[in-house]
Formats: C-alpha cells, structure tokens, sequence
C-alpha cells in the first residue's frame, strides 16, 4: 500500500482464523486448556457452548466432556464467571486477574450502585446490612467450597429477602437478596459459577470461591488482553476490538498504543495486528469443513463478518438479539447451519453452496458423525433459538 501498510486480503484472514482458531484438521488441540488458551476466551451463558466449542477443536473429540469438567471443577485451569460486555466466559484461570481488571471493575462498580439504589428506593436495608449480609455469604461458600443459592441461604437466611424494584412501571417485580448479589459478587470477581446441577448442558449451577489473583492495573490489563485477542484473531478493526471488549474507543486505542499494535490495511479500513504478525501466513494443508455451536467465539468474534459470513446468511442464523446459531463453516466461511434432532441425528443445510461440492459434502458428514459420537444420547438445544435451527431440528 501506498502508506507503507501491508494488505491482508479476504483468503489470508480465513487462513489465520482456520490455524489460530484450531479449526484446521492438523491444527486442532490435545486439551480444552489449550483452545481456551487459543481463542482467549469461550462463551460461557450457554453452558452446551463451551464444550461444543472445544469439542470441534480437540484432536480426540472422545475427550470433550471428561476433559472439560477435568479443567474446570477438578484441576481449576479453567473458570467460568462474568468478562467482556457483562457477558460470562470461559477463560484459563491465569487470565482472571486480566479479565477482571481489564473489563469487569468498571462493569461492577455500576452493578453495585444499581443495586443499592434499588434496595434505597424499596425501602430495603442499607449498604451496611448488605456489607454485613455478603461477609457472611462470602465466609459460608468458603466453607462449603461450592454451593447453591439456596444452600447460601440456608446458611445465612438474610439472602431470602425480597425487595420490590421499578414500582409503578410496567416493568415492576420482586428480586431476592440473593439473586442480586451473587450477580454482583460475579461482576467483582469475588464468585465463579461451578459444578452444574445435572449434566453439562445444565443452565443450573453451583457458586464457589473465585481464584485468588492481584490486582492489576487497568491499563496494564487491558494491554495485555488485547495483545492475547489480537494474536489470536487479529487482523481486527478497531470497531471489532471496541464491540469485543466493550471498552470505550479511547481505552482500545490507549491498549494498541500499549502495545505498539501495528496497523494493516483490510477491505474494511485499517487493521491491527500484533507487533511483527504483519508477514504472510501460510494456509491449511488441506480444505477444513466444521460445525460450530451457538455463540462459538469464532462466529462471534467480529463485529463486521464480511470477510466470512455472507450478509444474506444472518436472518436464518441469528436471532434478533444479534446472538449467531449453530454455523457450518467451509474453508474459513459460513456456508449454512445445522441442529440436533430429538433421535440425536446431526442434520445441517447448506445456505450458501458457492464453491461447496462433493468434497464438502463429505468432509461435512465427518464432522457430523464426529460429533454425534462424542456427543452420544445428549441431547442439546441451544439457549438462543434461531430459524434455521428450530427449522431443522423439527
């Protein structure tokens, strides 16, 4: 380019996500740690997400289960709890500090005040009953070591209180102590969500103790966060890492000044990458079919999705809150979706059939059987229903 910017075209950047998203058949992963590690984080409000993301990225699919619940509720290498734009991940443990500082102060210090304003305007107790009322919950989860809510209040009976919130409005209802604070409790980084009640695709869980970590500059943080997504999903536009993060445009452009991001040019505008990512990167060895779940990080992790997802594809896809379905990917694009039937049969569809032939057809019946295997008599529907994937699942 004219300014001395290197051009990162369309087939280059599905070649980075397939190898750094391990999606690529050789590039794929020995352990959910290492695709956590990979793509930074996993979205987490869906609990079926996060081992349906990992599954289409292990090497072993067999392992996706006992592997998962190993990392997280066993060895604690992963944690579940609250990051980017107030919305839970999955994440390496080494990484809460990070997350925390990076996104979750400021999101919590509002989540705070909003709920001691609420319990001001009902008449509830005060900050100091509260202070008091989480001492006492934090102290009794710690000897647990995880817990419900309902056990928390077994233990400390003051979290059944009910408050009335946004009286008169058309919205008006009743919370429970308990429900507001544990949520506040996650935003701070104090709670994690645990062990889920039932199986892995239970929405029920268990709180526990959050890991111990430092606390970090928010700058410092913020840097190294971006640096960790830009090495796994750059190039990125700045409109990208803003959406990501959900940070202010001033603090993404102060963590890419941080970390002397070096900026590329895309069909888009300006890019970034890391320091010294800029040069060339070489593709798969082979072509790479996959069927990835509702809100994978992949299909989710940019804002402007040109570049692998065809505009005309969304309103079969995603739901009207913006949150993507169940994708099947072709060489580094969205070509359809796909959905589990009540007998456990994968079934997808092609939406759009550019360039998809007899090799694709194959390569996506592997990747069904693979997962039907791992999967087994689960049964699983995604928390945020789309078209396509009500259609098909009928």
């Amino acid at each position: 380019m004219g300014d001395g910017r290197r051009y990162i075209g369309t087939a280059e950047r599905r070649d980075r996500l397939a190898l750094r998203q391990r999606l690529a058949v050789r590039s794929r992963a020995e352990s959910p740690e290492e695709v956590a590690g990979s793509l930074v984080a996993l979205h987490g409000t869906d609990p079926a997400t996060v081992h349906l993301a990992v599954g289409a990225r292990l090497a072993d699919a067999a392992k996706t289960v006992s592997g998962t619940e190993r990392a997280l509720y066993e060895d604690g290498t992963l944690v579940r709890m609250h990051g980017m734009r107030h919305t839970v991940f999955v994440f390496p443990t080494e990484l809460t500090a990070v997350v925390h500082a990076s996104t979750g102060r400021t999101v919590a210090a509002r989540e705070r005040a909003a709920l001691l304003k609420s319990m001001a305007d009902a008449g509830a107790p005060d900050a100091a009953w509260l202070a008091e009322v989480e001492e006492s919950t934090l102290a009794a989860l710690a000897r647990r070591g995880q817990a419900t809510a309902a056990e928390l209040a077994r233990d400390e009976p003051r979290l059944r209180e009910q408050f009335r919130y946004a009286a008169g409005k058309s919205y008006e209802g009743v919370h429970t102590v308990s429900t507001r604070l544990l949520k506040v409790l996650g935003v701070e980084g104090k709670v994690v969500r645990g062990r889920p009640l039932g199986s892995w695709t239970s929405s029920q869980f268990r709180w526990a103790p959050a890991p111990e970590h430092p606390e970090l500059d928010t700058a410092t943080a913020q840097g190294e966060l971006l640096r960790r997504w830009l090495a796994a999903c750059g190039p990125a536009t700045e409109d990208d890492l803003k959406w990501w993060t959900g940070w202010r445009v001033t603090e993404v452009r102060r963590a890419l000044t941080a970390i002397d991001a070096e900026a590329v040019e895309l069909d888009e505008g300006t890019g970034y990458v890391v320091a010294g990512d800029a040069g060339p990167v070489a593709g798969p060895a082979e072509p790479w079919a996959a069927l990835l779940p509702g809100l994978d990080p992949t299909a989710m992790g940019w804002r402007q999705r040109d570049w692998y997802l065809a505009p005309g594809l969304r309103p079969q896809l995603f739901d009207r809150s913006g949150n993507v379905g169940p994708t099947v990917w072709w060489n580094g694009r969205v070509i359809g979706g796909w959905a589990q039937r009540a007998d456990g049969e994968i079934v997808w569809r092609v939406l759009d059939g550019e360039g998809v032939g007899r090799e694709a057809e194959t390569a996506l019946a592997a990747e069904a059987e693979r997962l039907a295997s791992w999967m087994g008599p689960t049964r699983v529907t995604p928390r945020f229903r789309t078209p396509l994937e009500r259609e098909l699942s009928a």
